[in-house]
């Protein structure tokens, strides 16, 4: 073997050390994280301080492309970064000592600075990352150590068996040395998988609550939602009148699901109300459920889009909650907190309102919220967008002003108050989607939440506007579907539909982009008719 291969044998055997040391810091501090604090895992803190300061743009661009994976690309773009890094580390550490064992080292101060600014962070989040890198570092060097060794022994070996014409490997040094980083290698790298596993694994069984939501049993609705004949149109292609929780989206700024026993959970509310208020999960259901029918849109939702949903809802009306603490005179915003330290700022008056269906949901299309939709309890308000009101794993309730407060995404570039602009939606055919020459059905829905839709028009080329068939709406807070059946002849064509409210309004059709308070525009589809 040449010199220069054995040279880069080496690199690349540093590189394995410097994966292994890394992954011992992981998994180490995943262990004490177990025993210390549950939350403080370097990764998940990191892929949280990475989705707090990722640009408003790129935000757009993770949702866009991955849509509700987009944490699981993080979660993997985030470990393929581990991998690199920890491995540039070994080869530094190998080559000029002491540079990896200070690179793992502030690898590790910035995944402990990164959970110590987490909402919510305990007193003793600060040792598994600590405890981790030492670990880490300790076992880096002595890999590397090894590692060097073999080298040198190696090299010596070489130049031996040079001067006296042959070697004999295994009884040198260089055989021990070998096996010595190698036992070591294995060791280490098998124990980081191990306790990183099993650690993770014990500790979501810890903290699930999927068979406490799952064993959860909440009381009859005072009231329920009447869905009028007619409501949901038989056309395949189109969304169902109420989105099944498994397909309604789902975008929050959550790395990983909190998960909240409802036995310890508390809403507070305090700020400027006349007493502070504190509420637990049984004090909610003990106010009363009522059924709600109501669509959520995200303010991430594009012209067509998918980031709309409609579901029947168990809850309790804000206002009676509110009222509990009695707002002060001169207060204009609620602001809003859930566990992981997100919050929204939502106006007073949308939450006060009488005539407007603001409320702490528990229950989602006929079972207790799913634990990505916000478990025990989350706010949901008609007519405003999500980010501004739909506050999942709600834990408090600040009445103040939008003067003196500012919500999570303010100072990202969306505006503070954002009322949802009402649109329409070509479900079917799909786009791109060939069809058949004949009479074929185009199909969508359209919302105007806390307005309602009064008709929904579509052109066929740039043609006449044709009135759409509507089904039957199940309230104003609710998405409506539409239908028009068409003559199709073969070749392309564009399909543009539009809606217009209760209040008269038509869509507007000027395009606009997500930010700063949602998209508008008509949307304009070509279908391919062979």
């Amino acid at each position: 073997m040449t010199q220069r291969s054995s040279a880069k044998r080496f690199i690349l055997w540093s590189a394995l050390a410097g994966v292994i040391g890394g992954g011992v810091f992981l998994a180490t501090a995943e262990l004490f994280a177990l025993l210390f604090a549950r939350a403080a895992s370097p990764i998940l803190a990191v892929g949280g301080f990475v989705i707090d300061i990722v640009p408003q743009p790129f935000k757009e661009f993770a949702i866009a492309t991955f849509g509700e994976y987009d944490k699981i690309a993080l979660l993997a773009g985030l470990g393929l970064a581990v991998f690199i890094a920890s491995a540039i580390s070994g080869i530094l550490q190998f080559v000029r000592p002491p540079l990896g064992a200070v690179a793992l080292v502030i690898a590790g101060a910035l995944s402990t600075a990164a959970i110590l600014t987490r909402a919510g962070v305990t007193p003793l989040a600060f040792l598994p990352p600590v405890l981790g890198t030492v670990v880490g570092v300790l076992v880096l060097v002595l890999l590397c150590r090894r590692l060097r060794a073999w080298r040198d022994s190696a090299v010596g070996t070489a130049n031996a068996g040079a001067s006296t014409g042959h070697a004999d490997g295994e009884r040198t040094p260089t055989g021990v040395d070998r096996r010595r980083f190698f036992v070591l290698a294995a060791v280490a790298g098998a124990s980081a998988i191990i306790v990183g596993i099993t650690a993770r694994t014990v500790s979501m069984a810890v903290a699930s609550v999927e068979s406490i939501r799952s064993a959860l049993r909440l009381p009859s609705p005072r009231s329920r939602v009447t869905v009028p004949s007619g409501a949901e149109l038989d056309v395949p292609g189109l969304s169902p009148l109420f989105t099944p929780n498994e397909d309604f989206y789902r975008v929050d700024t959550a790395l990983t699901v909190p998960t909240i026993d409802p036995e310890t959970w508390r809403l507070v509310i305090d700020g400027m109300v006349d007493q502070r208020v504190e509420l637990s999960f049984q004090d909610i259901l003990d106010m009363g459920l009522d059924e709600y029918a109501i669509t959520l849109t995200c303010v991430s939702n594009e012209v067509g889009g998918e980031l709309v949903g409609n579901a029947m809802w168990l809850g309790v009306p804000l206002r009676d909650v509110l009222a509990k603490a009695g707002p002060q005179s001169g207060a204009d915003m609620v602001l809003s907190r859930s566990v992981d330290g997100y919050t929204a700022s939502t106006p007073l008056s949308a939450l006060t309102d009488d005539g407007l269906d603001a409320i702490l949901a528990v229950a989602m299309n006929g079972e207790p919220l799913p634990l990505e939709h916000g478990f025990p309890v989350r706010m949901v308000v008609p007519g405003l967008y999500g980010y501004v009101s739909a506050t999942k794993w709600l834990t408090e309730l600040k009445v103040t002003t939008f003067a003196d407060d500012e919500a999570y995404w303010t100072p990202r570039g969306y505006s503070a108050e954002a009322p949802i602009k009402f649109s329409s939606r070509v479900d079917t055919p799909k786009l791109g989607a060939a069809v058949e020459a004949g009479r074929i059905p185009i199909a969508g829905v359209a919302w105007a939440q806390s307005v309602g839709i009064e008709s929904v028009e579509v052109s066929i080329d740039n043609g006449d506007w044709v009135a759409a068939t509507l089904s039957a709406p199940v309230n104003e807070d609710t998405w409506v579907q539409w239908l028009m059946e068409w003559d199709a002849t073969p070749g392309t064509h564009y399909v543009a539909v539009r809606a217009i409210n209760k209040n008269g309004d038509m869509q507007v059709e000027e395009r606009a982009p997500i930010a700063p308070d949602g998209s508008s525009g008509w949307q304009r589809s070509l279908i391919r008719v062979n």
